[in-house]
């Protein structure tokens, strides 16, 4: 049992902020929180996964922000898409991944709650900042639609509150 404990403990990355489990153990050196948060802050795609009424998963990848302070992540999408319902009737079984394809391969995934946010004035500062992340002005034609949607209330936020973050990178092996 000791042993298994002490496995636990030099997988989990029990210091700082984020529980951060290494996905895969044994290697030489392990993620840090600081290399997840990076992850967290980069221009990637977030994909994530939620059930659908028949119980199948379905995959949605997405622009996505990462609010360090509340250790949540946002992505936006019409409030009429399948995500937004599956996660109404599932809120609590989605899951997440943010992957960077270029060798070394790295990324982090996670099992996560969700909500959905209809509060414009919240939305509005989620997608301004998401914008400004992806496309680096909110004067590209995208960035003003994504704007006016939200401010119309057709584009809804789910607010994605993550239970763990496991880490990968194979750079680490070397």
């Amino acid at each position: 049992m000791c042993a298994l404990l002490s496995m636990f403990i030099s997988t989990v990355g029990l210091t700082g902020t984020l529980k951060v489990i290494q996905a895969l153990p044994g290697m030489p050196k392990p993620v840090t929180e600081t290399e997840v948060n990076n992850l967290l802050q980069s221009k990637l795609n977030i994909q994530i996964a939620t059930i659908d009424e028949e119980g199948y998963p379905i995959i949605h990848p997405i622009w996505f922000l990462y609010e360090k302070d509340s250790g949540k992540i946002y992505v936006g999408t019409s409030k009429i898409t399948r995500k937004v319902q599956n996660i109404r009737r599932n809120p609590d079984r989605i899951y997440f991944s943010i992957d960077d394809e270029n060798h070394p391969y790295k990324g982090v995934k996670g099992r996560a709650d969700a909500r959905i946010s209809e509060d414009i004035q919240k939305n509005l500062s989620i997608v301004e900042k998401m914008n400004l992340k992806y496309l680096g002005t909110l004067e590209h034609p995208l960035a003003k639609r994504l704007m006016e949607s939200t401010r119309s209330g057709n584009e809804v936020f789910i607010e994605i509150t993550p239970k763990f973050f496991s880490a990968w990178d194979f750079g680490k092996a070397e």
